[in-house]
């Protein structure tokens, strides 16, 4: 986040989100200063992993790209 503002990287996070929990707790987040620890868990073996989860890749890759960390699991 280093040449965005916390709402910059907010609206950035939002945009093509469908719901926001807890906007704030995430600005809260954002202020501390600190990278965030983003999860996500894919199952490998599922027989409909399909393009649509794309979309959660590319919302990680923004968070990446805001300094973050983003982690993936395959659980």
């Amino acid at each position: 986040m280093a040449d965005m503002t916390q709402q910059d990287a907010l609206s950035l996070i939002k945009r093509g989100a469908d719901e926001l929990l807890l906007e704030s707790d995430l600005l809260h987040k954002f202020a501390l200063g600190r990278p965030l620890r983003i999860k996500a868990g894919f199952d490998p073996t599922a027989p409909d992993l399909h393009l649509g989860h794309t979309v959660l890749l590319n919302k990680m890759r923004q968070f990446q790209d805001l300094g973050h960390l983003a982690l993936f699991s395959d659980w």
